[in-house]
C-alpha cells in the first residue's frame, strides 16, 4: 500500500532504423528482479545448444555433385562388327555381295552412325553409310537403345537389315556391367567374289619362237647411242653437219637426232627421223606400185635393222641418207662386246665442219666494275656478277686505312696527303683527302668505292689490289696516278696480326718496324725516362718534316705559338693536359690535322692525356 511509483521499463528500441525488443533490467517501480529474466522455453533451447555454444555450428556435409550424361559419357563409344547383304542383279560373275560395315553407338546423347572402311579401287560409295543421330526404331517414334544391341542378332535401320556378329571389348564390359547377358559371338563372312579376285588367276601361256614382252621387260630404258656424221656436201649449201642415232632395244626401233650448237643459226628442230622401226630389206614390186603412199608393214619388207647392222666406222643408210658412224658411248660399247664379241671401237677422227671463231672480248673503257661491264659481252640480257655474300657478312664494316701521298712531278702535288681505305667485305678501294686550310687545294672524296687492278692486269685475267700489297713504302697505281703509303692505322697492325696466315710476312713485318718507333714513345712516355738513341732520331727527323709542313702555312707566328704555351704552364712542368693543348693548338691556328704534326703530338704525348710541349714547341723555333 506504500508503494507509489508503477513505473516501468523501456522493452522496445530502434537500431540503424529497425525495431527490436529486449528484456526488462528492472521490475515496476525500479524493483529488483529475483528470477530468470528468460521463459523456460528459452533456457531449455540454450541447453540444447550448449556444444554449439562450445564448438561453434556444425558444418554440413555437402551434397552430392550432380553430373550430366554428356560429361559422364563423354568420348564412351559402343562399336559393334556387323554387316549386310547387297543383291547384284546384273551380274554373271556373282549374285550377291557382303559389305563389312562398323556400328558406333554414342553414349552421351544415344545416338548411332553406321560406317563401311574404304576398300581401295573397290568401285563402291564407301564410308560414313549412316550419318550420326538417334535412328528410330519403329513407327511408333521409339529410338535403338543400346539395350537393344546384342552379338548374334539382326538388326534393321531404313530398311537394310544388319546382322551384328562381335563387338569391342569395351563394349563387352560395359554390357555386362548393366546386367545384360551376351551372345556368343559369330564369325565374319567375308565378301566370295572379293576372295576369288585375290586368288592368284591361272595363266595361259602360249609357246611363240619370238617372245616381245620378255624382250621389252629385260631392255626397258636401254637405248644405244651412236654419233655419225651425214655428208650433204653434194647438194646447194650441203654441208657435214652431226647427228645421234638412237637405237632402242626393247622394240628395235631407230631415232635420228640433230645436234645443235649455240648460235649456229638453225631453228630448233631436234628430232630428224622420229622413233620407228626402220625397213633394210623390201619385197621385190613393181616399181609402179605407189609404194611412199602405203604404210610400211611385214609384208612389204624382207628384213628391219638391227643392232648388228650399226658399227664404229662403218656408213649405214637410213631412209635415203648415208650416215658415217664415228664413235658410240661407253653403254654401247659394253653391250656389243658381250652380245657379239666385238672389241674394236676406234673412234674416227672427223674434220670439224667449220672453225670457232674465238671470242674477242673489247678493251675495258673503264665506265663501271669490270665484272659488271664484262657482262655485256655474253648475252643480250646481262646478269650481275655473283657476290659472295659470307665473305660480306664476315667483314662488314671492317676497313683498312692507310695514308698515302701522291707522287707527282709538281712540287706543290709532293705535299698533298690522302687517306686511302680499303673495305675487307668487297675488296674496294676509295681515297678521300683531308681539306688543308689556305693551300689552294679543295680536299674531300678523291675516288669513290671501286675495285682497282694492278698494273699489267688484262680483261681476260684481271687482278686486283689485295691487303697484302699494301704496305709501308709501297706504290700504288689507280688510273694512271702514283700513291706512295706513309702511314697506316693501328687497326691495320692488330688485324693482320690477328689474321697472321692470311698474309705474308713481309707485309706483317713491314707494319711492325713502322710502328715500333711509336711503341717505344709510348713505354717511354709511361716509365717518364727521356727518350735516347733511335727514338730521338725519329724526333728530330720528324721536327724537319714538320716544319716543312709548316712552310706552308706563313700566317703562323712562332714567337707567339711559345709564348701562349709558356703562360699556360703556370708550374713550368713542360707538360700540359692534351686536351687543353689541342684547344690552344686551335686558337693558334696550328694545322693539327697534316699528318706530320699530327705524328709528332703522337710522338710528344706521355700516356692518354698528356703531352710534353717542349719537344713539340722545338718545331716553332723563334
Amino acid at each position: 500500500p506504500q508503494k507509489t511509483s508503477f513505473h516501468r521499463s523501456q522493452t522496445l528500441g530502434y537500431k540503424n532504423g529497425f525495431a527490436f525488443t529486449r528484456l526488462p533490467t528492472v521490475g515496476i517501480g525500479r524493483e529488483r528482479l529475483y528470477v530468470n529474466q528468460l521463459s523456460q522455453a528459452e533456457l531449455d533451447e540454450l541447453s540444447n545448444k550448449r556444444p554449439t555454444l562450445t564448438y561453434g555450428q556444425a558444418k554440413q556435409a555437402p551434397p552430392s555433385g550432380f553430373i550430366p550424361a554428356h560429361v559422364a559419357f563423354d568420348k564412351k563409344i559402343l562399336k559393334f562388327d556387323a554387316y549386310f547383304q547387297e543383291d547384284v542383279p546384273l551380274s554373271t560373275e556373282e549374285h550377291c555381295r557382303i559389305r563389312q560395315v562398323g556400328i558406333y553407338y554414342y553414349l552421351e546423347d544415344d545416338s548411332m552412325s553406321v560406317i563401311e572402311p574404304v576398300v581401295q579401287n573397290s568401285g563402291l560409295p564407301q564410308g560414313k553409310l549412316i550419318r550420326r543421330h538417334r535412328v528410330p526404331k519403329n513407327d511408333h517414334g521409339d529410338h535403338y537403345h543400346w539395350r537393344d544391341l546384342n552379338r548374334g542378332m539382326n538388326i534393321t535401320m531404313y530398311g537394310r537389315t544388319y546382322r551384328i556378329v562381335d563387338c569391342d571389348p569395351f563394349t563387352q564390359v560395359f554390357l555386362e556391367s548393366q546386367g545384360i547377358e551376351l551372345n556368343p559371338p559369330e564369325k565374319m563372312i567375308f565378301d566370295p567374289y572379293t576372295e576369288l579376285r585375290r586368288m592368284p588367276m591361272r595363266k595361259y601361256i602360249t609357246p611363240s619362237d619370238f617372245d616381245q614382252l620378255k624382250q621389252f621387260l629385260t631392255y626397258d630404258k636401254q637405248v644405244l647411242r651412236f654419233y655419225a656424221m651425214w655428208d650433204d656436201t653434194h647438194s646447194m649449201f650441203g654441208e657435214n653437219r652431226p647427228y645421234i642415232i638412237h637405237y632402242y632395244l626393247a622394240d628395235d626401233t631407230v631415232e635420228v637426232r640433230e645436234v645443235y650448237k649455240q648460235n649456229d643459226g638453225r631453228d630448233p628442230f631436234p628430232i630428224l627421223i622420229k622413233r620407228q622401226r626402220l625397213p633394210k630389206t623390201f619385197v621385190d614390186k613393181k616399181k609402179t606400185f605407189p609404194s611412199c603412199v602405203l604404210e610400211i608393214s611385214d609384208q612389204e619388207v624382207l628384213e628391219w635393222y638391227t643392232a648388228k647392222d650399226f658399227a664404229v666406222g662403218k656408213s649405214t643408210t637410213l631412209l635415203g641418207r648415208t650416215f658415217f658412224i664415228y664413235d658410240c658411248d661407253e653403254f654401247t660399247r659394253n653391250f656389243y662386246r658381250d652380245k657379239f664379241g666385238i672389241t674394236d671401237f676406234q673412234p674416227v677422227e672427223m674434220k670439224k665442219p667449220f672453225e670457232e671463231v674465238p671470242q674477242v672480248i673489247p678493251p675495258y673503257n673503264g665506265f663501271g666494275v669490270l665484272e659488271d661491264s664484262l657482262q655485256n659481252c655474253f648475252s643480250l640480257l646481262p646478269k650481275p656478277p655473283r657476290k659472295d655474300v659470307i665473305k660480306m657478312l664476315e667483314n662488314d664494316h671492317k676497313v683498312l686505312r692507310y695514308q698515302v701521298a701522291l707522287e707527282s712531278p709538281n712540287p706543290e702535288d709532293r705535299k698533298r696527303r690522302f687517306i686511302l681505305s680499303y673495305f675487307l667485305s668487297n675488296d674496294m678501294i676509295s681515297i678521300y683527302e683531308p681539306p688543308v686550310r689556305n693551300s689552294g687545294i679543295i680536299g674531300g672524296k678523291y675516288l669513290g668505292k671501286t675495285r682497282v687492278a694492278k698494273p699489267g692486269s688484262t680483261t681476260e685475267n684481271a687482278t686486283y689490289y689485295e691487303p697484302s700489297d699494301l704496305t709501308i713504302g709501297s706504290t700504288v697505281e689507280v688510273f694512271g696516278h702514283r700513291f706512295v703509303i706513309t702511314d697506316a692505322d693501328e687497326y691495320v697492325l692488330n688485324y693482320m696480326e690477328s689474321n697472321a696466315e692470311s698474309f705474308p710476312a713481309a707485309t706483317l713485318q713491314s707494319l711492325r718496324d713502322h710502328f715500333r718507333p711509336r711503341q717505344v714513345v709510348k713505354e717511354t712516355a709511361k716509365s717518364d725516362i727521356p727518350m735516347l738513341g733511335t727514338s730521338k732520331q725519329k724526333l728530330d727527323e720528324l721536327i724537319v718534316q714538320v716544319q716543312e709542313e709548316l712552310k706552308l702555312h706563313e700566317y703562323l707566328n712562332n714567337k707567339n705559338i711559345q709564348e701562349a704555351f709558356l703562360q699556360c704552364d703556370k708550374d713550368g712542368s713542360g707538360i700540359l693536359d692534351k686536351a687543353k693543348f689541342l684547344t690552344l693548338c686551335d686558337s693558334l691556328r696550328v694545322p693539327t690535322n697534316a699528318f706530320p704534326v699530327n705524328k709528332l703530338i703522337d710522338l710528344c704525348s706521355c700516356g692518354e692525356d698528356k703531352i710534353n710541349y717542349r719537344d713539340f714547341l722545338r718545331a716553332f723555333p723563334s
